[in-house]
């Protein structure tokens, strides 16, 4: 189906309003309802418990038990001195890699799953405009993209309440949170973590646009956002390394420090925020110059 031809079916149909096709609260049931968004959300409720066993059983953290590496510090040495502890060893342990899988899988296969089903072109026809359907399908990945990063630090906070009990977020340097600081300080984490992974949504929903295969597009993004991390161990690149938002994935440290620095964080969230732009841009632009087919 081609684009002149959605115009003039938009302006013949009495009564149409663009703004009423594909409603948000529509396509979130439509992909709540899908299997892949709840067994996501069921590995990511499981791994605090998993991890909380893993110490039972292996020990505490840093200690005799729990081969910490000696001298080496990190948020693993001080994973069970309260439940803030445990909610940021999980996010510590989870944020290079497990967290950038939903915004993949939810970003990745949003346009593309349609495709594959030969309901893309249905969907047009309804008839739903190209910007509208992007743009719900959009928002609606980047909001299942952001629960999925809240649900993990919730469950582990619940979890960690009752297996190590509440308390400050103690510092693997030394010193501690405020209680009171706590959890806003692990939101400002959560925060940056999702402005962090906005690269890999940009890119997993620009080739969910471009293919048919939404596995295509879902591998594609994780492949390009491991390729990324690699680049950012070549330390050869030197000061080339800093337009790498790998590079600055792990800058919301500095929001577990006593004094909060934001130098790392705002470099990184303009840096990933730009690429992301570009992206989206480039989806909303292909997809409104290609010939639907499926």
């Amino acid at each position: 189906m081609s684009s002149a031809t959605e115009i003039q079916a938009l302006a013949e149909a009495p009564g149409y309003h663009a703004r009423r096709t594909l409603p948000l609260r529509v396509e979130a049931m439509r992909q709540l309802r899908r299997r892949r968004t709840l067994l996501m959300g069921g590995v990511l409720a499981a791994l605090p418990f998993i991890l909380i066993i893993a110490f039972a059983v292996g020990g505490t953290p840093g200690g005799e038990g729990g081969g910490g590496g000696g001298s080496r510090i990190n948020l693993m040495d001080v994973a069970t001195e309260s439940a803030a502890n445990f909610a940021a060893t999980c996010l510590f342990v989870s944020a290079g890699f497990l967290l950038v899988v939903p915004v993949a899988l939810f970003c990745g296969d949003t346009v593309a799953s349609e495709a594959s089903w030969s309901s893309l072109r249905y969907l047009l026809a309804a008839p739903v405009p190209r910007s509208r359907l992007l743009w719900s399908k959009l928002v609606v990945a980047l909001g299942f993209s952001l629960a999925a990063m809240v649900l993990l630090p919730l469950v582990a906070l619940g979890a960690g309440a009752v297996a190590y009990g509440w308390g400050p977020l103690k510092l693997p340097t030394g010193g501690a949170l405020a209680t009171s600081d706590t959890v806003p300080r692990l939101a400002l984490v959560v925060a940056f973590i999702f402005v962090s992974q906005l690269v890999t949504a940009g890119l997993a929903f620009w080739l969910s646009t471009r293919t048919d295969a939404p596995l295509g597009a879902v591998g594609g993004a994780v492949g390009l956002t491991i390729v990324g991390n690699v680049l950012d161990a070549v330390t050869a690149l030197g000061t080339w390394r800093e337009f790498l938002p790998a590079h600055w994935q792990f800058a919301w440290a500095d929001a577990l420090q006593p004094d909060l620095e934001w130098g790392g964080m705002v470099k990184g969230a303009a840096v990933s925020v730009t690429y992301a732009l570009i992206l989206f841009a480039f989806a909303f632009r292909g997809f409104s110059r290609k010939d639907i087919v499926s």
